[in-house]
């Protein structure tokens, strides 16, 4: 008999070994009085599906579809489901889960003839909730890798094997679903009749998976259009079919014919043209020659008046701004503008007053956090062309201070103000939109481990981070995935609400980037202990970025956005 706790209640309770998760759930399910339906557990802070049989004591933990383990289990198993009903309604047709878009998930579906219509997709749904209605159920099996790899080689599916072949794993777990095989780097649910919230749509030249919302797992996340978003996701995938990439063994299989310094040397190039147009457009619009296409009289041109002098730059956690304002400071002064850069940290309140979140903590996410009334009244002086001081924050004494850094704009001056608040029209309120120039900067990855398996954005900041902190003796891995979650809460509150404003975005993932980023995090993550709650993340990014074959960052440019986290940039931080 084993002695299984469970950490929702702290109660323990004796089982014959092998029992399930899903006997142990239905065991405690009268004590635990769960909100939503659970879909997954954690065993001893390792990811688990509900058919995961115990053979020694352990910890238990049951999710539903709020958790991250829970949700992704959800979204995989639908994902498995979307690819089933395409396979039995056009045999032969591709399937790509790009991207997180609006909410949901951009899904690229080519079948052998015509693109897909109205009516495809409306057929694929309903295919999908036939699978639903029959409760097929998802089998594990567990096979050595070469094993695994005849199975999807005698099926067609060239990515998967592509990615097993380069794993370097000795055994591989694939699913079955009915008669339809598939590979996945996370469990899955019990079986599809767990689905029940789910909708699929046309969107744009693919289809739109939408999922569960996260706070609330009985309704479907709300949708919001992202043009400018889906347009940027557009271009990178560009980007990879140029250079004949497009998920994790595409890259392995370039390193080890000797192309990574190739790799590198184009992705840093197609960064710095992205860079280089974005500074051209600003200079157009400084020296005004842009009045014509607004419809502006010849008068106006002739002046030359400046029509923008401000440039703001905003992007979550970790998505490299610091060092993408520094290469844009760079390419301005190219095309013959004075670039001055001031951080929206600059106009920090003192740290006594720092708004408090619900824990006592403070929250310096928040908007109140800046005083950005002083920060508007400054930038309204300074467009009346008048000399104004501006602060510096003291980190250390946690205050403002005043040491004479004065400001005034001329012709060819341009203020870049760059930070998390940036783009919320608080800051800049009553300085008019012509003034402004707006980019958002993220790490939107668009390389996936395969057809199937996306790596959420949100990873590679957060990988990042996790090792800019540990180069910086900040904190400790540990420490880091700690706050990662209240970081994030305040990105979906202060940052992309309003990144669909933004003039231009910019994508600062780098197509090689996990193979260099895993020989910093191995050493790092491994060093978080199992028996922590964020044994849970650091294991998720460890089995996930082992898929790469690792990459040196010695021929990294010392100006690369990636040098802002792996150390050794040329820039002043």
């Amino acid at each position: 008999m084993l002695q299984i706790r469970c950490k929702n209640n702290n109660i323990t309770k004796s089982f014959p070994e092998g029992t399930s998760l899903l006997e142990v759930y239905q065991e405690f399910a009268s004590d635990l009085n769960m909100p939503y339906p659970v879909v997954a557990a954690k065993v001893n802070n390792a990811p688990q599906g509900l058919k995961f049989r115990l053979y020694q004591n352990r910890d238990v933990e049951f999710l539903d579809a709020r958790e991250g383990p829970g949700h992704y289990a959800y979204v995989r198993s639908l994902c498995f489901v979307l690819y089933k009903a395409t396979q039995d309604i056009f045999p032969g047709s591709k399937l790509f889960v790009e991207h997180p878009i609006s909410r949901g998930y951009y899904c690229n579906f080519r079948k052998k003839n015509g693109v897909v219509s109205d009516a495809d997709v409306e057929t694929i749904r309903q295919r999908m909730q036939e699978i639903i209605d029959l409760d097929m159920p998802f089998r594990r099996n567990e096979a050595t890798t070469e094993e695994a790899v005849r199975v999807f080689a005698e099926r067609g599916l060239s990515d998967k094997v592509k990615l097993l072949e380069t794993s370097g794993q000795a055994y591989s777990d694939y699913y079955i679903l009915g008669d339809t095989a598939d590979y996945y780097y996370g469990p899955l649910v019990p079986s599809a009749g767990y689905l029940k919230v789910w909708e699929l749509e046309h969107f744009q030249e693919g289809m739109l998976l939408r999922v569960p919302d996260w706070n609330d797992p009985s309704r479907l996340a709300e949708y919001v259009p992202m043009p400018k978003t889906y347009e940027m996701f557009a271009e990178k995938v560009r980007w990879d079919v140029i250079m004949r990439l497009s998920n994790a063994g595409d890259v392995n299989r370039a390193v080890l014919r000797g192309h990574a310094s190739e790799l590198i040397q184009v992705s840093e190039a197609l960064q710095e043209k992205k860079i280089v147009q974005i500074a051209e457009e600003i200079a157009r619009k400084v020296r005004g020659e842009r009045r014509e296409e607004r419809g502006e009289g010849a008068d106006q041109q002739q002046n030359n008046t400046p029509t923008t002098k401000i440039v703001l730059i905003t992007g979550p956690s970790s998505s490299g701004k610091t060092t993408f304002c520094k290469r844009l400071s760079v390419q301005l002064l190219a095309c013959g503008l004075r670039p001055y850069s001031v951080s929206t940290d600059d106009y920090f309140v003192n740290r006594v007053d720092t708004p408090l979140l619900p824990n006592g903590d403070y929250d310096f996410d928040n908007v109140e956090t800046v005083e950005y009334r002083l920060l508007q009244d400054h930038l309204k002086r300074l467009m009346r062309g008048e000399k104004v001081e501006v602060p510096e924050y003291n980190f250390k004494t946690g205050k403002r201070e005043w040491n004479g850094k004065k400001l005034r704009l001329s012709g060819d001056t341009v203020l870049i103000i760059e930070g998390i608040h940036a783009l919320n029209p608080l800051i800049t309120q009553g300085i008019d939109d012509s003034a402004k120039f707006k980019i958002y900067i993220s790490a939107l990855t668009s390389i996936s481990l395969d057809d199937h398996n996306w790596i959420p954005t949100r990873d590679n900041r957060l990988l990042r981070r996790i090792i800019r902190d540990y180069n910086k003796g900040a904190f400790t891995a540990r420490e880091t995935i700690a706050q990662w979650k209240n970081v994030c809460a305040a990105e979906d509150l202060w940052i992309f609400p309003f990144q669909e404003t933004a003039d231009v975005m910019f994508n600062s993932a780098l197509n090689i980037e996990f193979a260099v980023l895993r020989p910093h995090a191995e050493i790092i993550l491994s060093s978080v202990p199992k028996n922590c709650p964020e044994y849970t993340d650091a294991r998720r990014l460890l089995k996930f970025i082992r898929y790469f074959i690792p990459v040196s960052d010695k021929e990294i440019p010392p100006t690369s956005i990636m040098r802002e986290f792996v150390g050794g940039s040329s820039f002043k931080y």
